[in-house]
Parts: structure tokens; C-alpha cells; sequence
């Protein structure tokens, strides 16, 4: 099994910046790849980024591209997600997945059904 935890998330202004980690503990031996995704009150969870295991290929959706960074520290199992240039409609619970690369099935980095574990959600809000 695999525990996500969440931290940095909080409360900002309109244009500043934010940096999330999700840090894995358990089964972390294995490799794994990782996605953020967010999900806004009335809204669907929405995927945000994705990570490969080596942190050598990082995928964005268009709403965050260019605002938003992702990397990972495999030593620490740690993973973070940097936001910058907020706006409000960037408020939302922000969570963390994990999935082993050597799960069956295909990948799609930006299905939130491709994932084997979940943080618990963070919430983030940007006032305008």
C-alpha cells in the first residue's frame, strides 16, 4: 500500500504563487508516476499535471500550462507542484496520484482512472 500526503496548500492573492509537495510513503520502492488534479466546488475533478517516473517528461492541461510546474525528488518521494500567476479560478482541492508503471492496462495521464492511489485533497484558494 502507498499513503499520499498533501502540504502547501493555503490561501493567496490574485497573482502569487503556491507550492504544493505530495510526499508517498509505503510500497515507494516500486516506480511509480504521478498526476495532480483538482476539483473546483460544482465542478468535476479536472486533471492538472502528470509526471513520469524519471521526471523526465511532464504533461499540463492547457488551463494550467505555462503557469504551472511540476518535478520530483525520487530520494524523498516527494513530488511538487508549483503555481504560479494565480488567478481565482484556480481555487480548488488540490490531490495527488500515484500510479506503479507497472500497472496492467494502458495509461492516460490525464484520466484520473489510470491512478492506484489518492492524497487525501488540499484546498487552495486565490481571492481576487
Amino acid at each position: 500500500q502507498v499513503h499520499l500526503a498533501e502540504s502547501g496548500g493555503g490561501l493567496v492573492q490574485a497573482g502569487g504563487s503556491l507550492r504544493l509537495s505530495c510526499a508517498a510513503s509505503g510500497r515507494t520502492f516500486t516506480t511509480y508516476s504521478m498526476g495532480w488534479f483538482r476539483q473546483a466546488p460544482g465542478k468535476e475533478r479536472e486533471f492538472v499535471g502528470a509526471i513520469s517516473w524519471d521526471g523526465a517528461n511532464t504533461f499540463y492541461s492547457d488551463s494550467v500550462k505555462g503557469r504551472f510546474t511540476m518535478s520530483r525528488d525520487n530520494a524523498k518521494h516527494t513530488v511538487y507542484l508549483q503555481l504560479n500567476s494565480l488567478n481565482p479560478e484556480d481555487t480548488a482541492v488540490y490531490y495527488c496520484a500515484l500510479r506503479w508503471i507497472s500497472t496492467a492496462g494502458s495509461y492516460t495521464y490525464s484520466s484520473s482512472n489510470s491512478y492506484n492511489y489518492w492524497g487525501q485533497g488540499m484546498q487552495d484558494t486565490v481571492s481576487s
